[in-house]
């Protein structure tokens, strides 16, 4: 029997997991990728129950559920220390079903590409989609070597995507939210300390841990767009940061500047009219890039894989398929891209009566316990796959979804992302 033929455009977190999850259902699936090689890039991302479970649809879910590093307290603090409120582990896994996982963006790829067969992914090749396609004629892509006809194409291609400039023209693409941000990883300080996130006037700052030993840390502040430090972002970030509370001193001391990263937040604050046009699907920053305070746009991006090939695998008609799988991410990732925004805007309060006003309502919400500081992820991290999303592989869970022999290798408050 003829298998069904599936292009991915871009090989990050949300496409790779299309991929996997699309051979599940028994697509032939190709994935192009502009960049020379699938190298370690980017820093740390931070995965909430909601995408472990997506996971799990895969056999991913296991085998990063071990990767849990944060075991106990943590929270959010003031520059000067004092706590604002504190969470728990134990107390996040028991409301939301599962533990909140950080580790290096490398690794969650390697489990990924490790899950598909050599050849899948070919990198160093650009692609454009010639035409979407419909529901007589495969869509098209153009690559250096030639075009692809495929019966679905999937738009994984990052938030200047230009599919998504392709299917939807009048739409007015991204747009800068005020705010950069910077990242890194580096050996975890001798001196040893909780996890955390700390807010300040007009700007935040993330230590979390590793379960290699490493730490991931996070800033972020408003800036002017294409903004750059001229004697280099370390010393833009001690200028920030290096009056803060430990363990921020002893991280910046210990960075190269080599490994900060440094980029400004820009997200699709203007929804699109749908996340499929054709025989074409965006999933991803593609679709609904958003700001990074809720920790949610990689989880988002495998939320969509794993719904888009349920759709898929369903027996429908392609197009049909991609209109459902629109009906169901469109309202979930809108509402969350809008969430993420407000919450951009409350941690990165300036005015010093408006941070006091925003500090001491925090705290007296700690008062009541983890449990209430957690209610505001109700609606995220608690979200399941479709109850037959799972494809009928006989695989058991924690084994790769498919691909060649071998063994493939949080946040306690918003775990952000890469």
């Amino acid at each position: 029997m003829e298998q069904h033929r599936a292009v991915v455009v871009g090989a990050g977190i949300g496409g790779l997991t299309a991929a996997v999850a699309l051979r599940a259902h028994g697509w032939d699936v190709t994935v192009l990728e502009r960049a020379a090689d699938l190298a370690p890039v980017g820093a740390g991302i931070g995965l909430a129950p909601n995408a472990l479970r997506a996971l799990d649809v895969i056999g991913l879910g296991t085998p990063v559920r071990a990767l849990a590093a944060w075991q106990g307290d943590g929270g959010m603090r003031r520059p000067d220390g004092r706590w604002l409120a504190r969470t728990d582990a134990r107390a996040a896994a028991a409301r939301f079903g599962d533990p909140l996982v950080l580790l290096h963006r490398a690794t969650l790829v390697g489990l990924l590409t490790a899950a598909l067969p050599d050849g899948t992914v070919r990198t160093a090749t650009p692609a454009a989609l010639a035409h979407p396609g419909d529901a007589s004629q495969p869509a098209r892509v153009t690559t250096p070597d030639g075009e692809i006809d495929a019966e679905l194409v999937v738009a994984a291609d990052g938030i200047r995507s230009a599919t998504r400039a392709a299917l939807f023209p009048a739409h007015p693409g991204p747009r800068y939210s005020g705010y950069t941000t910077w990242r890194t990883v580096i050996p975890a300080p001798e001196r040893p300390f909780a996890p955390h996130e700390t807010w300040g006037p007009g700007r935040l700052w993330g230590s979390q841990p590793l379960k290699d030993g490493r730490v991931y840390a996070y800033a972020m502040a408003a800036a002017p767009e294409g903004a750059h430090a001229p004697d280099g972002e370390k010393a833009a970030l001690e200028r920030l940061f290096g009056s803060w509370h430990h363990p921020v001193p002893a991280i910046l001391a210990a960075t190269e500047e080599s490994a900060v990263l440094r980029h400004d937040v820009h997200h699709l604050i203007d929804p699109l009219p749908a996340f499929h046009h054709g025989r074409t699907a965006l999933l991803g920053d593609a679709a609904h890039a958003m700001q990074p305070t809720l920790g949610q746009g990689g989880n988002q991006a495998i939320e969509d894989a794993i719904v888009l090939a349920h759709h898929i695998g369903a027996g429908r008609p392609v197009p049909a398929a991609l209109a459902a799988y629109t009906a169901d991410r469109l309202p979930r990732t809108t509402a969350l891209v809008r969430k993420a925004a407000r919450t951009g805007r409350l941690a990165l309060l300036s005015a010093r009566p408006a941070v006091a006003l925003r500090d001491a309502a925090v705290t007296a919400v700690s008062r009541f316990g983890p449990g209430l500081v957690l209610r505001g992820f109700d609606g995220i991290a608690d979200w399941r796959p479709p109850t037959d999303a799972r494809p009928n592989t006989g695989r058991p869970e924690g084994s790769p979804a498919a691909g060649p022999t071998g063994d493939p290798a949080a946040s306690p408050t918003h775990s952000r992302p890469a």
